[in-house]
């Protein structure tokens, strides 16, 4: 190789890193204005009843801390998690001597971002570029019909490609009608293959079918969906065994994450769906969907704190790309840093 070929291979590798960089950084403050605008309804009703709660000047005393706990409360923060955050804020006024009361939504901010640093967050690169993993990566959703199980594998499948990824969908919710054609269609929108058989099959003889299938074609993520009932807990129960026991014929570890889906519109129904769905599933970590159209998306921090499951994955809106991936500290800025508009509005 002559030196100006090494010249011009060295302009190309720079090159090429400047556009990943520009890339990268343009994709982060995307989402960044996408959670920003997800989070709109949560904040007007959690932190901007905190702000006016806390006042201008205002002093720290219990009548103060006690108006704190119920704005907190109100927003679907829950109150186990609730009485946490007010004992450490009061905890610390004390030891510290605190006595404006603008010292207080910082303190609470620090707690939420204390409470979600209780279990780590994977990077985006460990988590889409699976990082130390044994192929096919099985995952496989649970949750109650309506919680967008459905979109959340779509947005998943599209997120897992745009890494590279070989995706495969197995479409094991045979009980639900139209369940089929709904993931069909978000499989095309993402452009990867799906195993599904008609309605009233076994949904275990599509997940062996699935499994066989995407190691047969070297697949590097296999999605799978499962019916959505809990009111029989038993039966539920029996048929995940049932999935788990085909899945391990196939791959001694499947599946290797199992993931509870829940609606963030429901609120603390959430958690109680949680607390239910983990009695009959070794659920890893959770994906909470629909944060755009809720003021209750506080619900988010008493999941981690109650349940210390990880949330995973967030919906923040209902395109194809608006499944992110959680990042706790880009979440709590997001909720307690006003955008500019949004600070005039409440001067």
């Amino acid at each position: 190789m002559g030196i100006f070929d090494k010249i011009k291979d060295k302009v190309s590798s720079a090159v090429k890193s400047t556009v990943d960089s520009v890339v990268k950084t343009t994709t982060e403050v995307f989402q960044l204005e996408r959670l920003r605008d997800g989070l709109t309804k949560t904040r007007n009703s959690f932190v901007n009843k905190l702000r006016a709660t806390i006042g201008f000047g205002r002093k720290i005393d219990e009548k103060l801390l006690e108006e704190i706990e119920e704005v907190l409360i109100t927003s679907d923060i829950g109150f186990a998690t609730t009485e946490r955050i007010i004992n450490s804020v009061r905890n610390t006024v004390k030891k510290e001597n605190y006595e404006n009361a603008d010292r207080i939504y910082e303190l609470i901010k620090q707690e939420i971002l204390a409470i979600f640093a209780e279990i780590p967050a994977p990077t985006q690169e460990d988590v889409y570029q699976l990082n130390n993993v044994e192929k096919p990566f099985v995952m496989m959703m649970i949750g109650v019909n309506g919680v967008g199980k459905t979109t959340t594998i779509g947005k998943l499948a599209h997120n897992f490609k745009k890494f590279d990824n070989k995706v495969l969908i197995g479409a094991a919710d045979t009980f639900r009608a139209a369940a089929n054609e709904q993931l069909d269609v978000w499989a095309k929108r993402a452009d990867v293959e799906i195993i599904q058989q008609k309605q009233g099959a076994d949904p275990a003889a599509v997940v062996y079918d699935t499994l066989a299938a995407g190691i047969a074609r070297k697949s590097d993520v296999i999605l799978i969906d499962t019916a959505g009932r809990l009111h029989n807990k038993a039966n539920l129960m029996k048929e995940l065994e049932k999935i788990n026991r085909v899945m391990k014929k196939h791959k001694e570890s499947a599946p290797d994450e199992v993931f509870l889906v829940l609606d963030a519109t429901t609120g603390q129904n959430a958690v109680q769906q949680a607390k239910e769905f983990s009695k009959v599933a070794p659920i890893t970590g959770i994906v909470l969907t629909k944060l755009d159209g809720t003021a209750k998306g506080g619900v988010i921090i008493g999941i981690t704190s109650e349940l210390k499951i990880p949330v995973r994955f967030i919906g923040v809106g209902e395109k194809i790309d608006d499944l992110q991936l959680f990042d706790p500290i880009a979440f709590t800025d997001a909720l307690f840093d006003l955008p500019e508009d949004e600070k005039v509005t409440n001067e």
